[in-house]
């Protein structure tokens, strides 16, 4: 018998079921990831087919990060409301749609609206479905009782190291971002499919659509309640610099390789790659490392790592070593968010709550800080912005305490 984070039991899942379950939000983990790095892989040449300067690109990373914003603050009404199965496949669908307008309008219309109007899209679906996706991750790690959360968040960089190699692979062979983003599109709701089929419905995130009422208002009141609480502004400082680093590296590395250091946009997408992979290997192996260190000394020195990273990346004289500045900003920046998210589920009474409150925090630096390094860009150059993050990861570690697990 299972039970929902109340304490309330909820319907008995085999163990075939709970494999499955777990699958499921893997797919939809690495679908996110993909999806943003397939837009991400491809900003070079969004720029140079609409013929934008980077103030521009800044706003459409801000369009997207706003509608993105807008998805985080309704994703506990629509948990609440929808429940969380009916709402993940409805989001995947919308942000599905919108990789594929980003595409239509960057190749088919020429046109810098449509290209806003598909990441309007894009933004407001991921936003949205990231919050959710992480709820159901946490319920899985209690429900297992290990650190397992940076390994979901490792299949988000497995979807951003495959969607930044097609990316670099694609550009490199000159494939147009419209049938390059047209078929991811097919791809993500081909998995939007096949993964909400395989997610259990739980009496927390998957309310009777027969209750009205109170019932839901309920629900919506308890996920709301965690914005009270002193420790879920704590933990949102250590995720605050690590989103930050890691939304901007999605956004700006593949340009800082092309503008800042003379490569290609082939090798920016490569850089991209090469972060990503770092990524990624920290996080396969990030929850023992966690339960053999502890939290707070892992991101302690995972901060460091992402300052020099980032500090490599920006004074480095050559391109090699530029790539290694990338993969240590990779290294750093990995854990940050996930054991924030494991942090905010301590207490199982009000994971759920807490974790949607975390992740809102979280996701705000990831999307909202980009676009204002865009902006800030054209005044002093992509590279001299990005110790704005060098100080962001080293506050992040300074701050790394309030992530100590909770005495039970």
């Amino acid at each position: 018998m299972t039970t929902d984070p109340s304490g309330a039991p909820e319907q008995t899942l085999s163990p075939a079921q709970v494999l499955r379950w777990k699958a499921a939000i893997f797919a939809i983990f690495l679908t996110s990831g993909l999806s943003i790095a397939t837009w991400a892989s491809r900003v070079p040449a969004i720029k140079a087919s609409l013929d934008i300067e980077n103030a521009q690109v800044g706003a459409l990373l801000l369009a997207s990060g706003i509608a993105s914003i807008v998805g985080l603050s309704t994703s506990s009404l629509v948990m609440a409301r929808f429940g969380a199965r009916r709402g993940m496949l409805t989001l995947m669908l919308v942000f599905a749609a919108g990789v594929a307008v980003v595409g239509l309008g960057t190749d088919l219309f020429v046109s810098y609206p449509v290209v806003m109007a598909g990441l309007i899209l894009f933004g407001f679906g991921n936003g949205c479905i990231d919050v959710i996706m992480n709820v159901e991750a946490t319920a899985i790690e209690q429900l297992g009782g290990k650190t397992i959360l940076p390994l979901f968040h490792a299949f988000f960089s497995f979807g951003t190291v495959i969607g930044a190699g097609v990316g670099a692979a694609l550009a490199g062979i000159g494939v147009n971002v419209l049938a390059h983003a047209a078929s991811i599109a097919v791809l993500i709701v081909l998995i939007a499919i096949a993964a909400i089929a395989n997610v259990p419905s739980r009496a927390q995130t998957d309310p009777d659509p027969a209750e009205h009422g109170a019932g839901w208002r309920e629900r919506l009141t308890l996920a709301l309640s965690a914005w009270r609480e002193p420790r879920t502004y704590a933990i949102g400082v250590i995720m605050l610099g690590m989103a930050f680093a890691e939304g901007s590296a999605n956004d700006w590395l593949a340009l800082g390789v092309v503008e800042g250091h003379g490569g290609d946009e082939a090798l920016g997408a490569f850089a991209l790659t090469v972060f990503s992979v770092a990524m990624t290997a920290v996080r396969v192996f990030g929850g023992p490392l966690v339960d053999r260190f502890g939290r707070v000394w892992v991101l302690r020195a995972l901060a460091l790592t992402a300052a020099a990273g980032l500090t490599l990346f920006i004074l480095a004289p050559n391109l090699p070593l530029a790539l290694v500045g990338a993969a240590l900003w990779g290294v750093g920046a990995s854990l940050g968010f996930p054991l924030g998210m494991s942090a905010a589920a301590d207490d199982p009474a009000k994971a759920a709550a807490r974790v949607s409150a975390a992740a809102t925090i979280g996701y705000v630096a990831f999307l909202a800080g980009p676009p204002i390094l865009g902006v800030i860009s054209d005044h002093i150059g992509l590279l001299n912005t990005l110790w704005i993050i060098v100080v962001l990861t080293i506050a992040s570690g300074i701050a790394s305490s309030a992530a100590r697990p909770l005495r039970r």
